[in-house]
This record gives structure tokens, C-alpha cells and sequence, in this order.
């Protein structure tokens, strides 16, 4: 099995495919990122589904790379009988999910060997496949795929194959459609027109990009990775594009990512207005009051990529998971949680798009005070914190924080924008979580404020207080909690997100996890806040590091196997990455 770092990114703006550098397609959902997969080689092996294009030979590629600043990966291989290029992408979706690839000779004559496997329903439903006239058809329940290629196809071993010879400058083109079963005659791509669209669609939306300084070349690939995790029909931007990637090396900590965590929503509009993407800031921002119009006690932190609230949790016990790290999950039972900072996040959010000149949306002040009654009388609730512990319900410092941030942001708006609202009780609110904050989530012994409450575990969350106008980067306290965290939280420089033994009770889990790569980003942050300045850009192009060889980072690190571990490509870290470029840059602006 390839490991994570191999797997290049292919996406349509309604769902992505992960490429392998052997020329396999192995996971790939239909027709948008929270759906089944056809391809789930990548949770199993290769009898769950996947599409390999390579030659005959075998082996991983010479090398390979994203076309410009596009999604469009050109993998070489060299052999001891010439050269030969495979291009695959997705262009922008038409009537139906298209997937190209473009077989091309370089040099000599190479001997070609495609392997298809298509199971529906993550690698549990074995379609029917008939030939056609331009490839096969292959239909099981509510999807077809279809296989348009001129070379000829047969069945083996319950897969279908081709083999075929390339000269140099002969292409060989296979497009594989995605439609609904009752609807078999959308329009399919054709390669050479879909692959211009393609280029030109990424090339245009590229060069939208404000973001001039150092490291141009890491953030406009981060951008467009985040691009490629936006669901074009809403404007929602799931967190990866995978599930259960295991967060260490065959444990159990696997999670569904393919959803939109209101935690990311500040996160992500900073990264965007940032670099001018204003559209899909705005986008972002809609699907937000969207997703949380309703009751505010029953705000959930995470929604589908259209805003679905219910996210069922299931174990397909027929996958063995990657490496065989087992459960292999869909869904996510988190959505259920209490977590209190999201309220802080969602105000944040919505504060910084009217900060920012933002086109108001009437409902979006609304929402923000019915946000903030729930806030008034919840505030002092224990929650499950940002990060989702299964353990006990506890007081978070970083969701006292974000409810903190929620009201003062409410405070400003009404200061500054002469909006209506109970301003003189949001003041007292504020500091009542303040003081109530400093009182018990500071240890004066240690210097540094704690996870939780009486707590003697720290969280890397601690490290985004000043970052959110709570205390100053010059604070004392402050400068003892980067300290702290820092030293203790840090494996090989890299940042744990906490210590799940710090307090004697776990977290609710067994097993461990690997460092947290926002984490990372937030300790550059930090280090660059309080003074450091040189520390803090070595560990940013540290972290630059660890992205694979196309430019890609997974959500977490795992500093003793040294690989990427963890849902691939992390939305979140992306976002880390461009928001630690523009603050080392001197780019950034923090709220607050």
C-alpha cells in the first residue's frame, strides 16, 4: 500500500480523487465528496476498487508534477524501452463527473497496462458491466460509470484490463463518466477540449491571487488545494478528502472528514480575503448562516458539504483500513457534541466578512444575536472542546476563550457598525468570561494557562489567545503559555494538539496520535507574536518540509515513523500554511 505522502490530489470542485505515484487510482467518492466511493483501495487493497494506468512494467513513476499552477498532474515514467507520460484531471463539472487520462508516448515504444476495478458503495457492491461501442458501461443501483477509450478492453479476475503499445508523440485517451443510472446519456468530456477548460479554469482562478512575499510558490498551491476541497455548488470547504486515515499508524482513531467544521469558518475566511479570493470568502460566509440558521441550542459543529445536519456514524467492518488501521468509519457521531467555541468561531466568522467589506447578509445579524443569547446563559457549561474528546465534558480554556471572542466581537459591531443590541450587557458579559478565565484556567505556578480548568494538561489551542484580542502578545502570561506549550507538547519540534494522560483520565480513547500539523503552524504563529522571530520562520520552513513532493500536507505527522499520517489533504492545515506565510510575511492582519 502507497503511503500518504505518495498520493497526489485530482478534483472537480464536487469531490477529489487521490492518484498514487504507481499511476493507481485508489480512492475516488461519487458524485460529490461525502458519497460512496467506486475506488477504496486505499482503505483495503485493490479488490475494494481502483484504476491503475502505468507501464506494463510496473513500478513508481521517474517523476511527476502538477501542470503550472493547475490540477492537472503529469506522472513520467522511464523504462528500458523509451518514456511515457500519463496527464489525468477533472475538469470543472459539466452535466456529469468526468475523470481523464492521457496516455503519451515520449520516446521509444512503451508497453501500456490499465487495471480497472470499479465497487460501488466503498468496495461492497460489484456492478454490471456491459461493453459499448466507445468502452463499458458498468451500472449497480443508482450509479453508472462509463469508460470511453479507443484501445480494447477485457475482463480478468474480476477486473477489466487493456494492454497496448505508445510510440512517441501517439496518445491514448480514457475518460471515465460518472452518471445516474436512470440518466445514461449525460454528456461526456472529450480529452482534448476538457483538458484546455481545465487548464484555463486553474490558471484564471490562480492568477486572482494577491499574495506577493516569501514563499509564493507554498501558498499558491495550498490555495488551490483548498479550492479543490470547495464544494462548488454551496461554497462548503470539507475539512479532507478522505475518511479514516489513521491518525497513528494502525490505531483506531479514524474520523469521516469529508464535512464542513464551523471551527475552520475564521480560519479559512482570513486565508481567503488574504490572498483576494473574495467570491469564495463570500460563498464560505453564506453557507455558514446557511448551516446554522435555526435553533441556536442546536448548533452542531460540523454539517454536510450542503449544509445536511445529520452525519449518522457507521463501521464498514468489510475494509481492513489503511495499514490495517481498522475501524474504516463514515459519518461522524462528533456532530452531536456540545462544544461551546464553535459559537465564538461562528461569530468570529461572521465579524470578520463585515470587518472586511463584505456584502451584509440580513440575516446574518440576526443570527449573531440569537447566537449570543444562547452564549449568555451557556457560556459557563462544561463542552467537548475543539478537539472532540469522547472523555468527559470539561470547562476548556480555549472554549471559555472563543465564547469570550463571540461576545466582544458583538461589542465591536455594535461600537463601530451601529447595529442595534443590549450593548452594556455584552460588556459585562465579556468581562465576567474574562475574569472568569484568568481566575481558573491560569496555573501562576507553572505560568502558563492550562487545557481545562484545574487542569494540570496544556492544548495548543492555548496558543491562539492573543490571536483572538483576549490578552496581548506582550501579556506575561502569555508569554509563559507559549513557553509551556511549547516545551511541553512538542515531539522533535512538532506539536502534539494535547496530552491525552496529562490528567490521569485519557481522553476517552485508547491509543496515541500523531503531532497536529495547525498546531505547528499556530506555535510558528506564537513564536513570531512574542518576539521570535527567526525560531518561528525555522520551524514554518520546517513544516514546508514535510509536504510531499507535489506540495500536499495531511492533518498530522507521525515525528517517529517520519511519515504523514492522518485525513489527506488536510483543509485545515492548508489553511495554516497561507495564514503563518502572510503573518512571517508581514501580510496579515489578526481579529480581535
Amino acid at each position: 500500500m502507497a503511503r500518504i505522502e505518495d498520493y497526489a490530489l485530482l478534483g472537480d470542485l464536487h469531490t477529489a480523487a487521490l492518484l498514487g505515484r504507481d499511476g493507481s487510482i485508489d480512492w475516488l467518492c461519487l458524485p460529490r465528496f461525502d458519497s460512496g466511493s467506486c475506488f477504496a483501495a486505499l482503505l483495503h487493497d485493490e479488490s475494494a476498487g481502483h484504476w491503475r494506468l502505468a507501464p506494463a512494467a510496473g513500478g513508481p513513476c521517474t517523476r511527476r508534477g502538477y501542470r503550472g499552477d493547475t490540477l492537472i498532474m503529469d506522472t513520467e515514467w522511464d523504462t528500458d524501452d523509451g518514456s511515457v507520460r500519463v496527464t489525468d484531471f477533472m475538469p470543472p463539472r459539466g452535466e456529469a463527473a468526468d475523470v481523464v487520462r492521457v496516455v503519451e508516448g515520449l520516446s521509444g515504444r512503451v508497453r501500456v497496462r490499465m487495471d480497472l476495478v470499479i465497487r460501488f458503495d466503498y468496495g461492497s457492491v460489484v456492478p454490471w458491466i456491459r461493453r459499448s461501442e466507445e468502452g463499458l458501461i458498468a451500472i449497480a443501483g443508482p450509479d453508472t460509470l462509463c469508460l470511453t477509450t479507443p484501445v480494447d478492453l477485457h475482463g480478468e479476475h474480476m477486473s477489466t484490463v487493456a494492454e497496448f503499445d505508445v510510440a512517441a508523440g501517439e496518445k491514448v485517451p480514457f475518460v471515465l463518466t460518472h452518471v445516474s443510472s436512470h440518466r445514461p446519456d449525460a454528456v461526456r468530456a472529450q480529452a482534448d477540449r476538457a483538458l484546455h477548460d481545465t487548464e484555463e479554469f486553474w490558471t484564471d482562478w490562480i492568477s486572482q491571487c494577491t499574495y506577493r512575499g516569501p514563499w509564493e510558490d507554498a501558498v499558491r498551491r495550498a490555495l488551490i488545494t483548498l479550492k479543490a476541497l470547495t464544494y462548488d455548488p454551496t461554497g462548503g470547504i470539507t475539512a479532507a478528502a478522505t475518511t479514516s486515515l489513521p491518525e497513528s499508524l494502525g490505531g483506531i482513531r479514524n474520523w469521516d472528514y469529508r464535512y464542513c467544521w464551523l471551527r475552520d469558518a475564521t480560519f479559512t475566511l482570513q486565508a481567503l480575503l488574504g490572498t483576494g479570493y473574495l467570491e469564495e470568502a463570500q460563498a464560505w460566509r453564506d453557507w455558514l448562516v446557511r448551516a446554522v440558521a435555526g435553533d441556536p441550542a442546536k448548533l452542531q459543529i460540523m454539517y454536510s458539504v450542503d449544509g445536511t445536519r445529520r452525519l449518522p456514524e457507521l463501521t464498514l467492518d468489510w475494509l481492513s483500513g489503511y495499514e490495517d488501521s481498522a475501524p474504516v468509519r463514515i459519518g461522524n457521531e462528533a456532530a452531536g457534541q456540545f462544544q461551546l467555541d464553535v459559537y465564538g468561531e461562528v461569530l468570529d466568522g461572521l465579524h470578520l466578512a463585515r470587518e472586511t467589506g463584505m456584502q451584509a447578509v440580513d440575516e446574518a445579524w440576526d443570527i449573531q444575536r440569537a447566537l449570543l443569547d444562547f452564549l449568555e446563559s451557556n457560556w459557563d457549561q462544561p463542552d467537548s472542546s475543539l478537539w472532540e474528546v469522547r472523555g468527559p465534558q470539561r470547562h476548556f480554556v480555549h472554549s471559555k476563550v472563543m465564547a469570550w471572542a463571540g461576545v466582544d466581537r458583538a461589542v465591536h459591531t455594535v461600537e463601530t457598525q451601529g447595529l442595534d443590541g443590549p450593548v452594556d450587557r455584552w460588556r459585562d458579559l465579556r468581562e465576567r468570561i474574562h475574569a472568569d478565565v484568568c481566575e481558573k484556567g491560569y496555573d501562576a505556578d507553572r505560568q502558563t494557562f492550562t487545557q481545562s480548568y484545574g487542569s494540570r494538561g496544556l492544548d495548543s489551542a492555548l496558543l491562539l489567545i492573543p490571536r483572538v484580542g483576549f490578552l496581548p502578545w506582550t501579556d506575561r502570561r502569555i508569554v509563559g503559555t507559549v513557553e509551556a506549550v511549547q516545551r511541553e507538547l512538542s515531539s522533535d519540534g512538532f506539536l502534539m494538539r494535547y496530552d491525552p494522560e496529562a490528567d490521569g483520565g485519557g481522553d476517552g480513547l485508547p491509543g496515541t496520535e500523531g503531532t497536529f500539523l495547525v498546531c505547528t503552524f499556530w506555535l510558528a504563529d506564537a513564536l513570531h507574536g512574542i518576539g521570535r522571530r527567526d525560531e518561528a520562520r525555522k520551524l514554518f520552513e520546517k513544516l514546508l518540509g514535510l509536504r510531499n513532493d507535489v506540495g500536499l500536507l495531511s492533518e498530522e505527522y507521525d515525528t517517529s515513523a517520519q511519515r504523514l499520517v492522518g485525513n489527506t489533504p488536510q483543509a485545515f492545515s492548508m489553511v495554516g500554511l497561507v495564514n503563518t506565510a502572510r503573518q512571517l510575511g508581514g501580510s496579515s492582519t489578526q481579529t480581535g
